[in-house]
């Protein structure tokens, strides 16, 4: 195998090589790496398809680029021989190199990867690679015989597994910079020219000779057909990569209808219906509730109650007006939404037909039964802009409604009234009760991973209205001075969080509350913050207070003095909703605040909008120019994170892109999953 034999009449036959196949062969490796980069890029993400798949998926592109480029890189070397291969062995060779890759990936994925186990795969990945190389040598057939050099031989051996050590060193640790494009084509082309170098390093240690006389020259014969297997070959990897790219929209779109449509019903849910809100004034609103869903849940079960949903839904949809849309905002309430004011009564027209249907006993599952409702209806006047959501609660929430199926239009003069009454009402019993909860939403330095902090959010279930939204009680709250008392209840009940986050053995993140402007240079706050961390006895540097520019323009004075003494302390402040009010240049520069939050109106279209992607580049860089962290609200999709990413040095990313608010269990789980993913491509 390793030495030729020593006669007179050994006659050594040099080859040579066709330079566009040989470029053809590095080709398909870097394709082969590119794909292989691709399908391991997406074992870490949560997605439609398992990890399992990926890798079985990054193993057979890498295995079938490395066997593929080995029979290319053969059918450019010549010799003066017929040559032809056995079909059997050549089949059976691409197995050793897909197996070592798809050990190799496995080790390289696992978590808190050390040292010793990349080196592992490395060694796993390389001896496969040789093994293929050398399985498919002796696949050929011919007239003549070979054996190796052996320090050659040995060399090849060992590139391929130093190669295949630094190729597994870059998937991994390099993983968190390839969603740039440039930088995974860059990468891909090292490997791809890495794993090449181990075949023709190969190759040199091969010596072909013969015994007798010199073989006349022939054409060069391989016996395989070099164009089909260029074909075959490349379109495999093409396929591969096509399917990546389709599972990744899939995936997105998977994501897309989990996040804005009801899974039960299929229809939008209040996730969309709020984004409908906040970027259009529709003409008119109604909310269909639903009363005593528990009874049914109890008596038959939530399977039943499910399909109570179900059958109401696709009566609504059957019978809403055309340009009205549905939405399933509650687990019994659903919302329909009209753009055109003129199509009022033609609404209410339809509403009415909905009770009638609901009046009338449904069978579900052979059981019949009647589902008491009630559905309220507003609209927007001409040139008024109503807050539509707040009216429909405010006749859903008076004390006497009655679930006969009404359709019941807003008055201002009964509801209004109604509504923020009981909110006012409620509110002291919602603390004492723990009706009022907090949600934390994680903010993310999004190419290091690291966790910046927290912002802490209030939520209101109400045992008889259900959820209602910040939107619609902080308002009333904040007009009826009952919004101080609420925010120190929310400084208290986070302070005793992140002691209980300290004292558990967790981290403790740094967590924004948002403080009203009219509270925030009252004495009463900063008692509140004293009295709070000396009783859970937590440092300053824990929290951070928000305020808006809109909230505190009107006493800027007291502002800036409120600041500076917060700061003093070791507490540290944030501008929130940045860009939104009229005068935030000119007050910029004399707020001392640590950190400035862009709004996400200006992340909705980025970056679709070269206007918005303009502002956004100019907003972050005022920050950056000001020495402020800038956090970036409301990044929800791919090509956001992919833009601030590209464009701005470890942006801080607030937003459903890396995570919804979370309680506090939640939150302690999703960092711990976060810093593990991330130690394990380090």
């Amino acid at each position: 195998m390793f030495f030729s034999p020593e006669s007179d009449n050994i006659v050594i036959l040099q080859g040579e090589y066709s330079l566009p196949i040989v470029f053809l062969s590095v080709v398909i490796a870097f394709l082969a790496s590119f794909s292989a980069l691709s399908m391991n890029e997406r074992i870490s993400k949560n997605g439609f398809f398992s990890r399992n798949f990926w890798l079985a998926l990054a193993s057979i592109a890498m295995g079938l680029g490395i066997w593929a480029m080995h029979f290319i890189g053969m059918s450019a070397f010549r010799l003066p021989v017929s040559m032809e291969y056995n079909f059997s062995e050549t089949i059976l060779s691409v197995f050793p190199a897909v197996m070592s890759s798809y050990l190799a990936f496995y080790i390289s994925n696992r978590i808190n990867l050390t040292r010793w186990p990349q080196i592992l795969a490395g060694m796993i990945m390389g001896i496969g690679i040789a093994s293929m190389h050398y399985i498919g040598m002796s696949a050929m057939e011919m007239d003549i015989e070979y054996s190796y050099r052996p320090f050659i031989f040995v060399l090849s051996v060992l590139i391929a597994i130093i190669v295949s050590y630094v190729a597994l060193y870059i998937f991994t640790s390099m993983q968190k910079f390839m969603g740039n494009f440039y930088v995974k084509v860059i990468t891909s082309l090292l490997m791809g020219i890495a794993i090449s170098s181990m075949h023709y390093t190969g190759m040199e240690a091969v010596v072909f000779y013969t015994e007798g006389t010199v073989l006349p020259e022939t054409q060069h014969g391989h016996h395989m057909n070099l164009h089909m297997l260029i074909i075959a070959v490349t379109v495999g990897i093409g396929v591969i990569l096509g399917f990546s790219g389709l599972s990744s929209l899939l995936d997105r779109y998977v994501d897309f209808r989990l996040n804005h449509f009801d899974a039960l019903t299929g229809l939008p849910n209040r996730r969309q219906f709020e984004k409908v809100l906040n970027a259009s004034s529709p003409a008119s609103m109604a909310v269909i509730h639903l009363h005593g869903l528990e009874k049914w849940n109890i008596r038959y079960g939530y399977e039943y109650g499910d399909e109570v949903i179900k059958a109401v839904s696709e009566i609504l949809v059957s019978l809403k007006p055309s340009f009205g849309v549905i939405y399933r905002i509650e687990g019994n309430r659903f919302a329909l939404l009209s753009e055109d004011g003129r199509d009022y009564e033609k609404l209410k027209t339809s509403l009415e037909r909905i009770t009638v249907i609901l009046k009338k006993p449904l069978v579900i599952k052979e059981k019949k039964l009647v589902i008491n409702m009630v559905c309220a209806v507003a609209c927007s006047e001409e040139d008024e802009q109503a807050d539509l959501f707040s009216n429909t609660l405010a006749v859903l929430q008076q004390s006497n409604i009655a679930y006969n199926h009404e359709v019941i239009e807003y008055d201002p003069k009964i509801h209004t009234f109604a509504f923020e009454r009981n909110l006012i009402h409620d509110i002291d019993r919602a603390m004492e009760d723990e009706e009022l909860y907090v949600l934390y939403q994680p903010k993310v330095c999004s190419n290091t991973k690291m966790i910046f902090g927290v912002e802490a959010l209030l939520r209101w279930k109400h045992p008889v209205h259900g959820m209602i939204s910040p939107g619609v009680f902080i308002p009333v709250l904040e007009e009826n001075g009952k919004m101080h008392e609420v925010t120190d209840w929310l400084i208290n009940h986070v302070c005793g969080q992140i002691m209980f986050w300290k004292n558990g053995g967790n981290e403790a993140f740094k967590v924004a509350i948002n403080i009203p402007g009219s509270y925030f240079t009252s004495p009463q706050l900063m008692e509140t913050l004293k009295q709070c961390i000396a009783k859970y006895e937590i440092e300053s540097k824990y929290l951070e207070l928000e305020i808006t520019e809109t909230s505190v323009i009107d006493q800027i004075e007291n502002a800036i003095r409120a600041v500076s003494v917060f700061k003093e302390i070791g507490f540290t402040v944030a501008l929130d909703d940045f860009g939104t009010g009229v005068s935030s240049l000119s007050y910029l520069k004399r707020l001392p605040i640590s950190t400035l939050k862009i709004d996400k109106s200006f992340v909705d279209d980025v970056p679709q909008s070269e206007k918005d992607s303009a502002i956004m580049k100019a907003i972050i860089s005022l920050g950056h120019s000001l020495k402020l962290k800038v956090v970036i609200e409301g990044v929800e999709t791919e090509d956001q994170m992919i833009f601030l990413s590209k464009n701005f040095d470890n942006p801080i990313i607030q937003g459903y892109y890396y995570s919804k608010p979370l309680n506090a269990v939640e939150v302690v789980e999703w960092v711990n999953a976060l810093e593990t993913q991330s130690g394990a491509v380090s």
